[in-house]
């Protein structure tokens, strides 16, 4: 990503909260929203346009696990690590997932565990994309990621 043009989106995003009382959340999960990520180079600014040390803006950014300060992958993977799901092979299939993203292109998959996708009568499960997937097995997770290969 161009650094100028992230610098002009953090300073947009910075504009639009800087005077709201406890302004620094509602700009991280702008930035977040925008870029997809909180580039390091932009602590400093943030950190002078909010009066805050770099060292506040840093200490919250890596706090909250919703804050990544790396771009986000192509494709997201959230597999569900909740006693539902372990109990009907969640932990098989979360093996499964991490040896099979290995294999894969590095930036192109995140995985991700989550205690909990709503799913347990039908577990175990996981989301790729913002799409719910139950009874998830490692055969039907391969079927899955190939047919996502073939669209990315």
């Amino acid at each position: 990503m161009n650094p100028a043009f992230i610098h002009q989106q953090v300073a947009k995003i910075i504009e639009q909260h800087r005077l709201r009382p406890g302004a620094l959340l509602p700009v991280l999960h702008g930035i977040q929203d925008e870029l997809g990520f909180i580039p390091s180079e932009s602590v400093i600014q943030i950190s002078l346009a909010l009066n805050l040390s770099r060292a506040e803006v840093h200490g919250v950014i890596t706090f909250y696990h919703h804050f990544h300060t790396t771009p986000p992958a192509r494709h997201s993977i959230q597999v569900c690590r909740a006693e539902a799901c372990q109990s009907m092979g969640g932990e098989n299939l979360a093996e499964h997932v991490a040896q099979r993203i290995d294999e894969r292109a590095a930036g192109l998959y995140d995985v991700h565990p989550v205690y909990c996708l709503g799913l347990c009568a039908n577990a175990p499960a996981l989301m790729i994309d913002e799409v719910l997937h139950a009874r998830v097995t490692p055969e039907k997770f391969d079927r899955l990621i190939n047919a996502l290969g073939a669209h990315s």
